[in-house]
């Protein structure tokens, strides 16, 4: 016992409970501790240091709260060594996994879904959709496929969101835009090819292409989009397969894309010979008057592999995006990605087919828009109120998030996210998209998209009274 020796300074202000817990989590980073080592019993220790038991209690929720420590009812507590992101990453899932799924029997207040509003998703028109669909093709709405896609969709998305200036034929149906990812990862990289990415950037597109064994690059956000200047030096230094982007309300910093970026990075494709993996996330939701275009729409040099996916911004449920592809790689593209699922469901690209062609697409998206215009300006507001003393924030003018940094570089994401839990909100910390958890700790990223308005004001307000404690703990007032 003798390494839990602790002498607690009668001049520091800390409360001893704080000094204490402190300590242990020096002896568990110093790895002095064993992952898995029990903590000594309450009683026995309270005694050792000339405690009372409630100090010993204290110090101990106080690591189970910050993450090093975990307790088994009937047995004490028991060391969790903490620190690298991908402890920290299983950790998250499971807990976002449990508190969502209800199982502590707790109602959250929910800043990390990505999901709509389940109250917008028009179930009634939806049902129409599918029953007419059935009705007039029968059994081939179940049984007959084409592997590029519904003829009937693809020559939707181009007359409804192209204008007719993409063709048909360039256009392949996915299920879901991480199949498209997967496959274009399969087609165009090798072990050892190198892909640029956006630091930081979508998980999902990360684990696609380091499961090809690539070697991945990266260049910071700034406010316009990805830092062109670094992407240079890399280019001129390495010979690049592709880069992954989004060019609209980038996940999770929120940035877009300003079209001189756009048009220079096309440049630099063409120039230094690499496709750009446009993911258009969610251009959508553009809440101010400032005009979006996708680099893909910019594309003179056929160098964009477009990725969009209806599940994002429709529901889930349906498994359902599109592809847009240079002809340098379509054929390559459309046999991976046959090889890969022969099959996307042919009744929902039906329906979704009926569905755009009725026009209930644009009202629809028209609808969720504005709702979500108002939810945007509402967190603004309530984060400009409350956590201006402790955050600054990017105000992306669209999208489902807002990402923000901390300003104490004593406080972490990941502290944050402990205190937030207790309170019964769930935020993300950024270190899920950082391979350097180090940067990714200094910010975190709080979505709208699931949340009413009466949650959203007491969710910022407890997020508040999170930070108020932690300056509390530091000892800044």
């Amino acid at each position: 016992m003798n390494k839990y020796i602790f002498k607690f300074n009668e001049k520091d202000e800390k409360p001893k409970y704080i000094q204490l817990s402190e300590y242990i989590i020096s002896l568990i980073e110093n790895k002095k501790i064993g992952e898995g080592e029990k903590l000594p019993p309450i009683r026995k220790y309270a005694k050792e240091l000339g405690v009372n038991n409630d100090t010993i209690v204290a110090a101990y929720k106080k690591l189970v709260l910050l993450g090093y420590a975990y307790q088994k009812m009937g047995s004490g507590t028991y060391c969790k060594r903490r620190g690298k992101t991908k402890n920290f990453k299983s950790d998250y899932s499971r807990i976002i996994k449990d508190r969502l799924n209800n199982k502590d029997k707790k109602v959250y207040i929910d800043f990390v879904g990505e999901g709509f509003n389940n109250e917008y998703f028009p179930v009634e028109k939806f049902k129409k959709c599918i029953n007419e669909v059935i009705d007039r093709d029968g059994i081939n709405a179940l049984t007959s496929y084409d592997t590029t896609g519904y003829s009937g969709l693809r020559s939707n998305i181009s007359k409804v969101f192209w204008n007719g200036e993409v063709k048909e034929e360039d256009i392949l149906i996915l299920s879901g835009a991480q199949q498209g990812i997967d496959v274009i990862a399969k087609v165009l990289l090798n072990p050892g090819d190198k892909v640029v990415v956006e630091k930081p950037t979508y998980g999902g597109a990360l684990y696609a292409f380091t499961s090809r064994r690539s070697s991945i690059l990266e260049i910071d956000m700034e406010s316009d989009g990805g830092n062109l200047v670094e992407l240079e030096k890399i280019l001129k230094g390495n010979k690049i397969k592709a880069m992954y982007l989004m060019s609209y309300f980038q996940n999770p910093t929120g940035v877009s894309y300003s079209k001189e970026k756009k048009e220079k990075l096309l440049e630099l494709a063409e120039k230094y010979d690499f496709y750009i993996i446009e993911d258009d996330y969610l251009s959508e939701l553009i809440y101010d008057k400032k005009e979006y275009i996708t680099i893909k729409k910019l594309d003179v040099y056929d160098r964009v592999i477009y990725i969009k996916s209806f599940s994002k911004i429709f529901a889930p449920g349906i498994r359902l995006g599109y592809m847009i592809l240079p002809k340098g790689i379509k054929d390559s593209v459309e046999s991976s990605k046959i090889s890969t699922d022969v099959l996307t469901s042919s009744l929902m690209q039906r329906t979704l087919d009926n569905y755009i062609s009725k026009g209930y697409w644009i009202g629809y998206i028209e609808e969720l828009r504005n709702h979500y215009k108002d939810m945007y300006y509402m967190m603004i507001n309530l984060l400009e109120e409350n956590l201006s003393k402790y955050i600054k924030f990017h105000k992306p003018n669209g999208g489902l998030v807002i990402y923000c940094e901390i300003l104490d570089s004593r406080i972490s994401s990941r502290k944050l996210f402990n205190y937030c839990l207790n309170k019964e909100i769930l935020i993300t910390p950024a270190v899920l998209f950082y391979n350097n958890y180090r940067i990714g700790d200094k910010y975190f990223r709080l979505s709208f998209s699931s949340v009413k308005e009466d949650e959203m004001k007491k969710g910022i307000i407890c997020l508040r009274e999170a930070f108020e404690e932690l300056y509390e703990e530091l000892g800044v007032y």
